[in-house]
C-alpha cells in the first residue's frame, strides 16, 4: 500500500475506533433487559430518532449504488427512485409515526415489529409472528450481505487490489458486529446519529468539489451533451459495448479516445416511472425504520422528527444523483460496467481531497454500510430472540438467555451475510432492491391495515404478510422475466396483491373480538 492509500486509512480508521468507543459506552446502559437492548425503552428524542431512522434506511445504497445508477444510464432511473423515495419518507412520518408509537404501546407494550403483529390481533398461537420473524430472517440477511459488499467494494478500491475484497469483507464485518452486540439499540440509534451527519456532510462536500471542477451547470451540460437522453428524466441512456449491442450484466461499455460509446437512448416509460416511484412504498414495511417510531420518546416530539428527517432525505437523495451526473461529467470513460459505476463516489474523494481528508470523507460510505448492517442485525437478533424463541419455544426463558440467542443470531447473520458479500461482488442497488421489496410488500401493507383498518383479522393479516413475500420472489424469479407490462418493479404488484389478500380474507373471516376494537380505538385516541 502506498504512502497515499496508508494516510487514507488513517482517516477512515480513526473514524472505526470512534465507532466502537460509542458502543463500549452505551454497553453500560442497554444491556440490563431485552427492553432496553431492542427499543432503548423508547427514550430516543427528535434529532437521534430521525437521523437514525434515516441513515439505518439508506445504507452504503445511497453513496454507492444510487450515484452508480446515474453515472451508468443517466438521471431517468436514479431521479425517479429519489422522487418514491422522498416522498414515502414524507407519508410514513405524516401517517404511520404517531399512530404506530402509541399503539405499540397500547398492544401489550410490543417492542419488534412481529410482537407487536402478533398482540395487535391477540394471536395466542404466534402463527403471525414466526411467519413476520422468518420473513425478517430473509429479507434482512440478504440486506446485510449488500452492507458488506460496500465494504468489500471500498477498501478494495483504496488498496488498488482486488484481492483485498475479502479481507475487507470480513474486516467490516467484525467492526460491525462488536459495537452491535455491546451496546444493542442505544449504542446502534447513537452511532446512526453520528454516521448520518458524517453521510450528509460527505455527499454535500463530494458534490460541492465535484461541481466547481466540473464547471458549473454550463460546464456539466457541456460534457453530458453528447450523451443521448442522459440528462433527460423521461428518457434513459443506453450504454453500448463495441459491437453496438446494449450493455447488460457484467459486459463492459466500450470507450473511443477517452469517449464513451451510447445507443439513441430510450423514452423511460410510464411503467418504469411507476417502477420507480413504487420505491416509496417500501417504507411502510421497513422494520428498522418502523422501530424508531416505536422508540421515540413520546408522540409530541414526532412532528420535529419528521422534519428533520424528510430535509436530511431529501438532501441526500438527490446530492446523490447530481454526484453520478458529475462524475459522469469529469470522467466520461473511467467506469465501464454497472458494477464499477457504483465507486464513482469513491474516484471523486480520492481525486479532489487531500489524503487524510478522502479518508475522512470515505468514512461517509463505511457511515452509510454501518449504519444500515448494525440495525438490521439488531432488528433480525430481536425478531429471533424475543419473537421466535421466546414467543414460541420457551416462553418462560429469562431476560439473560433472549440477550444471549439474540447476540448469537447476530453472529449467525453476519456469517451469512459475508457468505453472500462473497458469492460475487454484485450491485449494491440490484441487491438492496430485492430486499427492499420483500420486506416493503411483507410488512406495508399489514402495518397500514394494522394501523387503520379495525375490520382487519388475523388471518387476513397472515394471508397478507404471505401473499406479500411469497409474490416478491415469484415476480422476481418468473415473472418478471416475461417483459412488458411484466417487467414493472417486483414491490408493486406484490404490494396490491398483498393489500388485497388483507382486505378479502378479513372481510370474509368472523369480525375481531370487542377487545380487539377496543384497543384500537384506544389506540386512535391515546397519548404517550
Amino acid at each position: 500500500m502506498n504512502t497515499t492509500g496508508f494516510q487514507t486509512l488513517i482517516g477512515m480508521g480513526t473514524y472505526l475506533v470512534a465507532m466502537i468507543a460509542v458502543g463500549l459506552w452505551y454497553a453500560r446502559k442497554s444491556n440490563n433487559n431485552p427492553e432496553e437492548y431492542f427499543l432503548g425503552k423508547r427514550g430516543l428524542g427528535p434529532w437521534v430518532a430521525a437521523i437514525s431512522a434515516e441513515a439505518s434506511d439508506m445504507s452504503g445504497w445511497l453513496l454507492m449504488g444510487l450515484p452508480g445508477v446515474a453515472y451508468f444510464t443517466g438521471s431517468g432511473e436514479a431521479f425517479w427512485t429519489a422522487i418514491g423515495l422522498a416522498a414515502g419518507t414524507w407519508i410514513n412520518w405524516q401517517v404511520v409515526a404517531k399512530r404506530l408509537r402509541t399503539y405499540s404501546q397500547v398492544a401489550d407494550n410490543a417492542i419488534t415489529l412481529p410482537d407487536f403483529f402478533s398482540n395487535r390481533f391477540h394471536d395466542t398461537k404466534r402463527v403471525l409472528m414466526t411467519i413476520a420473524a422468518l420473513m425478517i430472517l430473509v429479507f434482512f440477511s440478504i440486506y446485510v450481505g449488500a452492507q458488506f459488499v460496500t465494504f468489500g467494494k471500498l477498501f478494495g478500491y483504496i488498496f488498488g487490489a482486488e484481492d483485498y475484497y475479502t479481507v475487507m469483507v470480513i474486516l467490516g464485518a467484525v467492526i460491525v458486529i462488536a459495537y452491535t452486540l455491546l451496546g444493542g439499540f442505544l449504542a446502534v440509534c447513537m452511532t446512526d446519529l453520528i454516521q448520518g451527519i458524517l453521510m450528509i456532510c460527505a455527499i454535500l462536500l463530494v458534490l460541492s468539489v465535484g461541481f466547481v471542477h466540473a464547471g458549473g451547470f454550463s460546464g456539466v451540460a457541456e460534457h453530458l451533451r453528447d450523451f443521448p437522453r442522459f440528462t433527460d428524466i423521461f428518457g434513459i441512456a443506453t450504454p453500448v459495448d463495441a459491437s453496438g449491442a446494449g450493455v447488460s450484466g457484467s459486459a463492459a461499455q466500450a470507450v473511443v479516445g477517452g469517449k464513451p460509446l451510447f445507443g439513441p437512448g430510450a423514452d423511460y416509460s410510464f411503467l418504469n416511472i411507476l417502477s420507480c416511484l413504487a420505491w416509496g412504498l417500501g417504507y411502510f414495511g421497513m422494520p428498522q425504520v418502523l422501530v424508531r417510531f416505536m422508540a421515540i420518546r413520546s408522540t409530541g416530539k414526532i412532528r420535529e422528527s419528521r422534519r428533520i428527517a424528510v430535509l436530511w432525505c431529501f438532501i441526500s437523495l438527490f446530492a446523490a444523483v447530481s454526484i453520478g451526473l458529475i462524475g459522469r461529467a469529469i470522467f466520461p470513460g473511467l467506469l465501464t460496467t454497472t458494477g464499477s459505476a457504483e465507486t464513482i463516489f469513491l474516484h471523486l474523494s480520492r481525486n479532489f481531497f487531500p489524503p487524510l481528508a478522502a479518508g475522512l470523507v470515505l468514512s461517509g460510505i463505511l457511515a452509510a454500510s454501518m449504519s444500515s448492517s448494525d440495525s438490521y442485525m439488531l432488528i433480525v437478533s430481536s425478531a429471533i430472540a424475543n419473537d421466535l424463541f421466546k414467543g414460541l419455544f420457551k416462553k418462560d426463558a429469562g431476560e439473560a438467555l433472549i440477550m444471549w440467542v439474540a447476540r448469537i443470531t447476530m453472529l449467525l447473520v453476519t456469517v451469512f451475510g459475508v457468505i453472500v458479500a462473497l458469492s460475487g461482488n454484485q450491485s449494491i442497488f440490484r441487491i438492496v432492491s430485492y430486499a427492499w421489496a420483500g420486506l416493503g410488500a411483507s410488512f406495508g401493507p399489514l402495518t397500514l391495515f394494522s394501523l387503520f383498518w379495525k375490520r382487519t383479522t388475523l388471518p387476513g393479516a397472515i394471508g397478507g404478510i404471505l401473499s406479500g413475500g411469497v409474490t416478491v420472489i415469484l415476480w422476481k424469479e418468473r415473472i418478471g422475466k416475461l417483459g412488458g407490462v411484466f417487467g414493472v418493479y417486483e414491490l408493486l404488484p406484490a404490494f396490491i396483491i398483498s393489500c388485497l389478500v388483507i382486505f378479502v380474507i378479513s372481510l370474509g373471516t368472523k369480525p375481531p373480538s370487542s377487545t380487539i376494537i377496543q384497543e384500537f380505538d384506544r389506540a386512535k385516541t391515546s397519548e404517550f
